[in-house]
């Protein structure tokens, strides 16, 4: 079986939806509690057993990687002060990680949730890889579990793509990609159809940004042409695959998926959190309560 050790993080959009406050800094550094959004999916791909990650990042803007690196006046001032527990997530990282690689996307690279992957392609080089949504998050009490079920299919089915699926409310699944399945193969994706009105949807289950892939799609991405908004889908290269190789849907477990794309859903995300957080789900049920 093929070991899955590298994984591409896409965090190049530009944040509009959460203007003017991206204007300072990317929208992936909007805290989830204590710890910004990215850091939760590389705790994630480091869970679920990878030790080499991609981030492929808005051209121009060095904040992830600096983020990211470590500060040795920082470190000193918190050791100095009994303090180091507050940095110790951050630390991990550095130590269970073996590549944490930063690359901005190119301007001759079109808008679109695809092609970070085509930037990264020096990084992939001949491996399969892993595919995270920057906007996605995974509520799990062990980060990276469902990522390493998805895995351990994609190497036990031999498929070119693995996708993450879960059921949304019908009302909501014009905002996502509708899965149609294989009528035989009940876990086999033939199409997704993508933010079409509930009417044109197959179904209600949704395709999250999550996903295995096999390092040759990145030749028939190469020959992909835009779509939808003037931008490069990779929704567009999981139908490619449906139709000329294999495409595998694992179903999450129910809420296990949130989006934090928009202010609405990035504070609905923090509330689940602290509703999990053993220091913090006791006051903050309390004070929901009295709202």
């Amino acid at each position: 079986m093929t070991k899955i050790t590298k994984a591409v993080i896409t965090a190049a959009g530009r944040g509009t939806r959460f203007l003017p406050v991206v204007k300072g800094y990317p929208k992936e550094l909007l805290p989830l509690l204590n710890k910004p959004n990215i850091q939760l999916l590389v705790e994630e791909a480091i869970g679920a057993g990878i030790n080499q990650i991609c981030i492929v990042h808005h051209h121009g803007n060095p904040s992830l990687k600096r983020y990211f690196t470590p500060d040795s006046e920082l470190s000193a001032y918190l050791k100095k002060n009994n303090k180091t527990a507050f940095l110790s997530s951050l630390q991990a990282i550095w130590e269970k990680t073996k590549t944490l690689k930063f690359i901005p996307q190119p301007h001759r690279l079109p808008y679109g949730n695809a092609s970070p992957a085509l930037a990264a392609q020096s990084f992939i080089g001949s491996d399969s890889f892993v595919y995270m949504f920057g906007d996605d998050l995974a509520i799990e009490t062990k980060p990276g579990s469902f990522l390493l079920k998805m895995i351990k299919t994609f190497q036990h089915t031999q498929s070119n793509i693995v996708a993450a699926t879960q059921t949304v409310p019908w009302a909501e699944i014009d905002r996502y990609g509708s899965i149609l399945f294989d009528k035989k193969e009940k876990n086999r994706i033939r199409s997704v159809f993508e933010k079409v009105p509930r009417q044109q949807a197959p179904s209600n289950y949704a395709s999250w940004g999550r996903f295995v892939a096999d390092a040759k799609i990145i030749e028939n991405l190469k020959q992909q042409t835009v779509s939808h908004a003037n931008e490069l889908w990779w929704a567009d290269t999981v139908n490619h695959w449906a139709k000329k190789g294999k495409v595998i849907s694992v179903t999450s477990p129910k809420n296990l998926w949130m989006t934090t794309g928009d202010p609405l859903r990035w504070l609905k995300a923090n509330i689940i959190l602290a509703l999990h957080h053993p220091e913090y789900k006791k006051n903050i049920k309390a004070f929901l309560k009295t709202l």
